[in-house]
This record gives structure tokens, C-alpha cells and sequence, in this order.
């Protein structure tokens, strides 16, 4: 019964391994920083990875765009959830998840990416029904700066919803606070196909 154990268990980490080694051949680029938490995160920092194997179109932009005003926040929600991962988030100590939406525009001093997706909703927060649950989506943005990379600079929102304002605009309602990107490194690691 030990040796089967092991077995199980040795060919699951095989498993794992080998699907983790198929995805990063897809990776065009990584994008390594450090988060550090603003106001009642104050304090904390963890690094997080990005690995985008695509960008997203200007047509996954307008999908977007027409489903949040057709259905606000739960109409992007669905959206998001129909369109096909164009990268990874990862943060040591969970698993990740894979990014809906990323672009690139480029700036006079490099470019800006900008991504968002579903979060994941923790089995704690389905359980007890919590108010979180309502901010669904984790999104941010990054300023490269190819001139001089210590000016990169970007902000991660973990847990937040779109809703528009009273004057008609859109506006990001975090849960809590926003996180600051330092030490952003970019590294090319694959061609586009």
C-alpha cells in the first residue's frame, strides 16, 4: 500500500512538472517586481510574476468595454471568464492565476501594460458569504520605462470592482488598499507567433 502511495504521488509531481515546462514554453516575457502594500498594508512586500504568452487585441478590448456597459461589473465578470488567458499572475504562497486581458501601449519612455481578471473567490469567502465576493476582479498596471528602468513603476489592485461615478466615468473600488510595484525587471523570453 506504501509503494502505491508513492507511486500516486511521484507521478502527480511528474504530471505537474511536465504541464508547467509546456506552459513556460509558451511565455514570451516575464515580468518580475515587488509589491509593497499603501495604508493598512503598510509594511508588507511580496514579489510577484507575471508571464505573458500573448497580448490581448483591440477587439478583446471593445468585447470588454460593450460588456460593462451592457452589464456593469458582473457583465465584465462573464466576459473575462469567456476569453482565453493571455498570461499568469503568480504570488509566492498561492497558486496564481491566469490573466483574461493584457495590453501594451508604448509611451514616449517605453510602454504601459495594463491587465485584469476574475479573481479567485476563497473558499472562505463562498462559505461565509462575505461582502468581498463583490470585488471579483484583480487588476493593475505598469509603467516601463526602457530609458531608465529603476523609473518603472506600476500598481497591482488585488481585490477590486469597476463601477461608473456620478459623472458618467469609470472608477476602480478597491476592497482595500492598492499595492505599489518597485524593482519592475522585464526579460524577453520567447518570439510572438
Amino acid at each position: 500500500m506504501s509503494r502505491l502511495k508513492v507511486g500516486i504521488a511521484l507521478a502527480t509531481l511528474l504530471a505537474i512538472a511536465a504541464s508547467l515546462f509546456a506552459s513556460s514554453a509558451d511565455v514570451l516575457e516575464v515580468i518580475d517586481a515587488v509589491a509593497m502594500g499603501t495604508k493598512t498594508q503598510m509594511g508588507q512586500i511580496v514579489e510577484i510574476k507575471i508571464l505573458v504568452s500573448n497580448y490581448s487585441t483591440k477587439e478583446d478590448e471593445r468585447l470588454l468595454k460593450e460588456a460593462f456597459l451592457k452589464g456593469q461589473n458582473g457583465g465584465l465578470e462573464k466576459a473575462l471568464a469567456k476569453m482565453r488567458p493571455v498570461g499568469r499572475i503568480q504570488i509566492p504562497g498561492y497558486l496564481g492565476y491566469e490573466l483574461a486581458f493584457l495590453s501594451s501601449q508604448p509611451t514616449p519612455t517605453g510602454r504601459s501594460i495594463r491587465f485584469v481578471t476574475n479573481r479567485k473567490i476563497a473558499f472562505g469567502e463562498a462559505y461565509r458569504n462575505t461582502p468581498s465576493q463583490a470585488y471579483n476582479l484583480t487588476s493593475g498596471h505598469i509603467e516601463i520605462d526602457s530609458k531608465n528602468p529603476q523609473h518603472s513603476t506600476g500598481v497591482l489592485y488585488p481585490e477590486a470592482q469597476l463601477s461608473i461615478d456620478k459623472d458618467g466615468q469609470l472608477e476602480m473600488q478597491l476592497r482595500k488598499d492598492e499595492w505599489r510595484l518597485r524593482n519592475i525587471i522585464v526579460r524577453q523570453v520567447g518570439q510572438k507567433k
